[in-house]
């Protein structure tokens, strides 16, 4: 076997000073820095949601803080913190090895430092108790977790959706759920909602009925507003056009908006002429240019759009300037 096609141990002096050499060709590209902002607004955007919500309820919702919850409560010997470590640890190592490197460094950033985000909201704004309690005459109090449950789902799930469009994660039950997406085909929020709510039944054992089918009932709408909002980012229009100044449609689409189109020749059931139909997946920006294109130019067209859950392949890649002749 030749000596150049041997496979460098990744913890050999080659090998990390190759790992090094990529860790500085990644730093220079803008895609990184990009990510990086991306990541840490994301994080930022489920630490209010933890802080401000799931703390002063103290509602178990599948998620390995809940995990971590009910085993320092069944092995008093254990903290909540070291069992938080352990499992996030178990975890990470099996996003680098079932996910990919990539994922794997991601989320290692993104679990470091979503508990100091947390700290840094606790010094500017201490809470002792949900936003939401009452208090009634007498020194009565009145909770209601339902609020708490209602913010605190919506606000991971926007967290969440950024973080996945990225190929990121908010750490914990995210890994559970990329693993499970990438080797069954299921649906990232369909996943959520399968790990997270095992992860609530253990509930039993340290709470009252009431308050884990609270957390169970969060769990499964944290997996419904997750595909909402990860459909709503991934979908794009797709529009069928018909016309006789197909050329000039295509000449803008191309050089203007910087998509593809695919053509095809029709004929009409009612005239029987031939005519070329055309086929475009746009952005809902790129939509409504296109529409106010065609009213701005009179072009006579019969168009009809439809949407698309998601789009892979060339699409994503910006087209060119090719000039129609």
């Amino acid at each position: 076997m030749n000596q150049d096609s041997k496979k460098v141990k990744p913890f050999s002096p080659e090998g990390i000073n190759q790992g090094l050499a990529k860790v500085g060709e990644l730093l220079k590209t803008r895609k990184f820095w990009v990510e990086l902002v991306i990541m840490t607004l994301g994080m930022f955007v489920a630490a209010l949601g933890v802080y401000f919500f799931l703390i002063p309820s103290k509602l178990i919702v599948g998620s390995i803080t809940g995990l971590s919850l009910v085993i320092s409560q069944l092995l008093p010997f254990i903290s909540v913190g070291n069992v938080i470590f352990i499992i996030n640890a178990i975890l990470l190592i099996l996003s680098f090895i079932l996910i990919g490197n990539e994922f794997g460094a991601k989320t290692v950033y993104t679990a470091l430092i979503l508990g100091p985000m947390i700290d840094f909201l606790g010094t500017i704004f201490p809470m002792s108790e949900s936003m939401f309690t009452q208090h009634i005459a007498g020194g009565g109090i009145v909770t209601n977790p339902w609020f708490d449950l209602l913010c605190f789902v919506l606000i991971l799930s926007a967290s969440q959706s950024i973080l996945f469009s990225i190929n990121a994660s908010t750490g914990g039950l995210d890994i559970l759920a990329k693993i499970i997406n990438k080797y069954t085909g299921v649906s990232l929020g369909t996943s959520v909602t399968f790990a997270g709510g095992a992860i609530c039944c253990t509930a039993f054992a340290i709470n009252p009925p009431y308050l884990v089918i609270i957390g169970l009932i969060g769990t499964w709408m944290n997996g419904l507003i997750l595909n909402h909002f990860m459909l709503g980012m991934n979908m794009k229009n797709r529009v069928f056009v018909i016309s006789k100044d197909y050329e000039r449609i295509q000449d803008y689409v191309i050089n203007t908006l910087r998509r593809g189109i695919t053509m095809h020749e029709v004929v009409g059931g009612f005239s029987h002429q031939k005519n070329v139909q055309l086929e475009i997946i746009l952005t809902n920006e790129e939509l409504s240019n296109f529409m106010a294109f065609l009213a701005k130019e009179e072009i006579d067209s019969f168009c009809t759009t439809d949407t698309v859950s998601e789009v892979r392949g060339l699409w994503n890649k910006k087209k060119p300037e090719k000039r129609i002749k």
